[in-house]
């Protein structure tokens, strides 16, 4: 991990910023363990990319955590975004939704949209 002087954290290839100042260095080490954890997983190749978390300044927001990742493995691109209440809890549910995201890209998951909707032409489902 390295420290680029300006709030942003370099772990291992995937960049981790703050968008605004309201994102305290307590969130933004957690935020960085948990991509740290995510990278040094068993399997995963290389991860580049960028996390970008950020706080509304609105206090009546039931969930002012956001995040947005854009992170590559290999020829794969992964975006996730998520909402929370907490900066931890903003943390924890974007690695859950990275990992999942990342493994079903590496694995070659089959697109859930395989089959067309009905509208197209696709499966009836429940219907003779």
């Amino acid at each position: 991990m390295t420290h680029t002087g300006n709030g942003e954290h370099d772990t291992d290839g995937v960049l981790v910023r703050a968008r605004s100042g309201d994102v305290n260095a307590e969130v933004l080490a957690y935020a960085q363990d948990r991509i740290r954890a995510l990278a040094n997983h068993p399997g995963m190749p290389a991860l580049t990319g960028e996390v970008r978390i950020d706080r509304a300044v609105a206090h009546r927001t039931e969930q002012p955590w956001s995040a947005v990742a854009e992170v590559r493995a290999g020829h794969r691109v992964v975006i996730v975004h998520a909402r929370e209440a907490t900066g931890r809890e903003l943390a924890d549910r974007l690695q859950d939704r990275l990992r999942e995201q990342l493994e079903q890209a590496v694995r070659g998951g089959t697109d859930h949209r395989a089959v067309a909707p009905p509208w197209r032409g696709g499966g009836t489902a429940g219907r003779p």
